[in-house]
């Protein structure tokens, strides 16, 4: 865990100049690895010398010839800035401990390793230069066409492969369930009964308050259906019609009307403020209790249900993850 850092912007611009010249040395020593490969393949030598031979000639007697010297010097001074950069590391308190400098710059270590393989880690010095650039407000590689299509193809990689290893293991996952002896009791007693009381609490609550919302934002439409109701069922009844062709029936008729929906409207509103009540309460918490418990019961049919929606579901998130999307943000 890196260190608070105590850095002066001199120092920084120290170690930036100083950067700068290993970068130098960096490209000019893969420049010559690369060219010196080449010079290596039997059509490209014989070109070389018939073009120039008198370059092929100084570049055979000087450098190849001196090749494995030439490289060495380069490492000396490659490892000289490995030291000197774990020694500001020390002095700078960059790093929690003295010896974490050499395992965060692994590839510089490495890259002071006179070995093919080893000396292409030379090239990482110039990502870790354009970083601490980037982080002192000098250049915004972010701007840059190279920084852009390598980004465009770092995410269209990651994403391919981050897929692929999803539907990978969905497909397992797909697999653990078909061959599974019985998936619907044990998630039922492991995952679900044990938060039984919290669940029914929480349906309780929700048939409650979706009630009483209900009633309240309909109240008005609901008066007035039961008001409908009462008189048309006034309306057909043979007792109230023959009551209505007494003397005074029509104002009798329209007085039992009347006081009838009023009634029944009382009733509503009063049954309908009953579902704030302790008892009301109780009750919705007896029945999702009931249904809790029946549909905890499980049977052969039922595992074979919860197991094909639990196939059908990972399928379609198979199938969703499979969609390419870095191909809609690239057309």
């Amino acid at each position: 865990m890196p260190a608070t850092r105590t850095t002066s912007p001199a120092l920084e611009r120290i170690h930036l100049v100083w950067d700068l010249l290993i970068i130098v040395l960096v490209i000019a020593n893969l420049a010559l690895l690369l060219f010196d490969s080449l010079y290596l393949l039997p059509p490209l030598n014989a070109a070389f010398e018939a073009v120039a031979p008198g370059l092929y000639a100084a570049y055979e007697r000087h450098i190849h010839a001196n090749f494995l010297a030439i490289d060495l010097a380069f490492v000396s001074i490659f490892l000289l800035d490995v030291l000197l950069g774990w020694a500001v590391a020390i002095a700078e308190r960059h790093y929690h401990r003295w010896f974490f400098y050499p395992f965060v710059h692994w590839y510089d270590v490495l890259g002071c390793i006179p070995l093919g393989g080893f000396r292409l880690l030379r090239i990482l010095r110039v990502i870790s230069l354009l970083h601490r650039l980037q982080r002192m407000g000098l250049i915004d590689v972010r701007r840059w066409y190279l920084f852009s299509v390598v980004a465009k193809y770092y995410d269209i990689l990651l994403e391919e492969l981050t897929d692929r290893i999803a539907i990978r293991m969905l497909d397992n996952v797909q697999q653990e369930i078909r061959s599974s002896e019985g998936l619907s009791a044990p998630l039922m007693e492991r995952v679900v009964r044990p938060r039984k009381q919290a669940l029914i609490r929480e349906i309780s609550q929700r048939l409650e308050a979706m009630a009483g919302d209900a009633y309240d934002h309909n109240r008005a439409d609901t008066l007035r259906y039961v008001r409908g109701l009462v008189g048309r069922t006034l309306a057909e009844s043979p007792e109230v019609r023959r009551l209505s062709r007494l003397p005074l029936g029509g104002q009798l008729t329209r007085g039992l009307e009347a006081s009838l929906s009023d009634l029944a409207c009382r009733l509503v509103d009063e049954a309908l403020a009953g579902l704030k009540s302790r008892e009301f309460s109780a009750l919705v918490e007896h029945l999702a209790e009931s249904g809790f418990d029946a549909w905890l019961r499980t049977d052969p049919e039922t595992e074979q249900i919860t197991e094909q929606v639990l196939v059908d579901m990972l399928e379609l998130l198979k199938e969703q993850i499979a969609v390419k999307g870095w191909q809609h943000r690239y057309q």
